[in-house]
Formats: C-alpha cells, sequence, structure tokens
C-alpha cells in the first residue's frame, strides 16, 4: 500500500502492526490484542485526516496510483464489455476505451479514460490525455449507442485533453466542441461520472449528460492547481493556493450546481476499497437509469440544454 504524505500517521501505524505480526511470527507470541488496537487506531486516524482534507490534498487523492480507473469499474460494474476501437479517420486512441456492455440486463455504451496501470501503460495510453481521434470515437460510439437506444455512461478521468502540435494539427478543439454540441442533442439517457481528475476540455469532451457526478475526493475545473500557479505565479509552488481558489472539490462544485450528484467514497478513499466503490458505483447507476428512462427523449434534451444553459455567473450590460 502506497501512502500519501499527509498520511504519515497511518503509515506509521501499519509499520508498526507489521512489526508486531513479524514479532508473532518469529517467536510464537500471541499479538492479536495489540493488532486489533492498532486497526482501530488507523480507523480513527484516517477518519481525522480525511474529514478535513484541503482541496490540494483531495488532488492527491484523486491521483494516487492505486485508484481504480475505468477499466477497472468496468470490470466490476458490467457484464459482456466488448471494446470497440477507431475513430474511422485517423487511428485508434488508446486513452480513450469504449465499448458495449450490460448493466444487470440492460445494454449500455460505457467509455472513459484510462490512464495506465504501471509505467508501460501508462505510456501506452499517454496518462489517460485523449487526442481528438479519442473524443472523436467516443462520439462515433455514441451515436451507434444513440441509434441502437442504449443509454450512454462515461468515466472521466483526465489531466486534460492531449496538448500535443500534432494534436491542435488533428482539430483537438474541434472535436471537443464538437461532442459538446452532440451530447447535448443526445436521445439517449447520458451519465457522466467523475471518478478521479476532471480538467479541462479533456473532461468536458465526455461530460455533457443528463447527471454530471462526482466522487467524493476527486475535482473538476478548468485546468490543474499546478498549471494554474505556472501562470499566475510563474512557478509551481503556489500549487496549494492555486487548488482553494480554484474551488476544484466535489463539494464547491456541488454548492455551485455544475453537478448534480456526490457519491461518498469509502473511508480512505476509493483505492482503500475499491470493490465497494464499485458496488456504490453500480447502485447509483442502476437507479439513476431507471429515473431517466421513465423520461422521454425530448424532455431530456429540453432538461439537459435548460441545466448547461444556467451554469455560470454573468452580467448583461445595459445598452
Amino acid at each position: 500500500m502506497q501512502f500519501l504524505d499527509f498520511e504519515k500517521p497511518i503509515e506509521e501505524l501499519f509499520s508498526q502492526i507489521t512489526k508486531l505480526r513479524e514479532l508473532s511470527a518469529k517467536n510464537q507470541v500471541d499479538v492479536s490484542s495489540s493488532v486489533k488496537e492498532m486497526e482501530g487506531a488507523i480507523e480513527k486516524a484516517r477518519a481525522n485526516i480525511y474529514s478535513t482534507l484541503t482541496p490540494w490534498q483531495r488532488v492527491q487523492v484523486s491521483r494516487h496510483p492505486e485508484r481504480p480507473y475505468t477499466l477497472y469499474y468496468i470490470e466490476k460494474i458490467f457484464t459482456n464489455f466488448t471494446e470497440l476501437y477507431g475513430d474511422r479517420q485517423v487511428k485508434d486512441d488508446k486513452a480513450m476505451v469504449a465499448g458495449m456492455a450490460m448493466l444487470n440486463d440492460m445494454p449500455v455504451m460505457v467509455m472513459g479514460q484510462q490512464k495506465g496501470i504501471n509505467t508501460k501503460m501508462r505510456q501506452m495510453r499517454n496518462f489517460g490525455m485523449a487526442n481528438p481521434e479519442g473524443y472523436r470515437k467516443a462520439l462515433r460510439l455514441m451515436k451507434l449507442a444513440e441509434k441502437f437506444n442504449r443509454p450512454i455512461i462515461t468515466f472521466i478521468d483526465t489531466p486534460g485533453a492531449f496538448p500535443g502540435l500534432e494534436a491542435e494539427e488533428r482539430g483537438q478543439a474541434e472535436a471537443i466542441a464538437r461532442n459538446l454540441f452532440e451530447m447535448v442533442n443526445m436521445k439517449v439517457p447520458v451519465i457522466c461520472i467523475i471518478i478521479g481528475e476532471g480538467a479541462s476540455g479533456g473532461a468536458l469532451g465526455i461530460g455533457v449528460g443528463d447527471k454530471v457526478t462526482m466522487l467524493e475526493n476527486t475535482w473538476y475545473t478548468v485546468i490543474s492547481p499546478e498549471s494554474c500557479s505556472s501562470i499566475l505565479w510563474r512557478s509551481w509552488n503556489f500549487k496549494e493556493k492555486a487548488a482553494e481558489e480554484l474551488k476544484l472539490t466535489s463539494t464547491d462544485m456541488s454548492g455551485f450546481g455544475l453537478v448534480d450528484d456526490v457519491i461518498p467514497e469509502p473511508l480512505g478513499g476509493a483505492h482503500a476499497d475499491p470493490e465497494k466503490m464499485a458496488e456504490t458505483l453500480k447502485e447509483y447507476l442502476v437507479k439513476s437509469l431507471e429515473e431517466l428512462n421513465a423520461i422521454g427523449p425530448e424532455t431530456r434534451i429540453n432538461n439537459r440544454i435548460e441545466k448547461f444553459s444556467k451554469m455560470g455567473f454573468y452580467d448583461e450590460a445595459q445598452a
């Protein structure tokens, strides 16, 4: 298990438990009562730490290397997943995974960014940063889902769309903008779940839906704290302050009305108990789709347009 810098008290308690078990194995000493006491102390320490997380600490939790990614949730929540490939224009983007699956007895189309679980896979997945062909693949499959009346479920976890020169040459901005336009008008239910990082247009490209939902320890904003810090203060040293000022947590986003729901995570984050997180997420998806399927397509589209049109704060100048 890997620990974040603010989890040092928990790490020390785990270290003590390890030493006690080694002592027990070596000297045949019963340490079960001491271990149980330590485990209770770990739960209390976790509760204290996670009840007072700062915005920057939540960003760290959302990036935890053991946090479940899109393919984990697809494996645990859905059955009969069949991955589909390619945008029919350039190539297949490995940063965006998508395919048909079954949610209980309901056929759905599911997609999301995938970061990779080790160094080699992260490079192949481009660290979850999709190119234009990734967003065009997503749109192609959304249109396919609409044709066959399959609800669409997207998992968002990206530090942003890939900012490389070749991505811009192939129309990164146009691909994302096209997705925004098309997703608003989808006739089938669309549910978007932010499971980790939700940065910039990279998140928005698959983030327009009837329900836009965040897991508790995720973030959603126009720019990462590090990039914001480098622009405003010419240094990454102010990333903690940037995270505070960006108001990027699930609590902030819910308060602004920019997301519909916030799903609680297990104590210690989704990585502390991935199976429980997947179960909770599945229950939410099943319930939400039951609600959305009871609404007609035209009503869903109108509700979607109205919801996104009301977002933001602005003043109109008098002529």
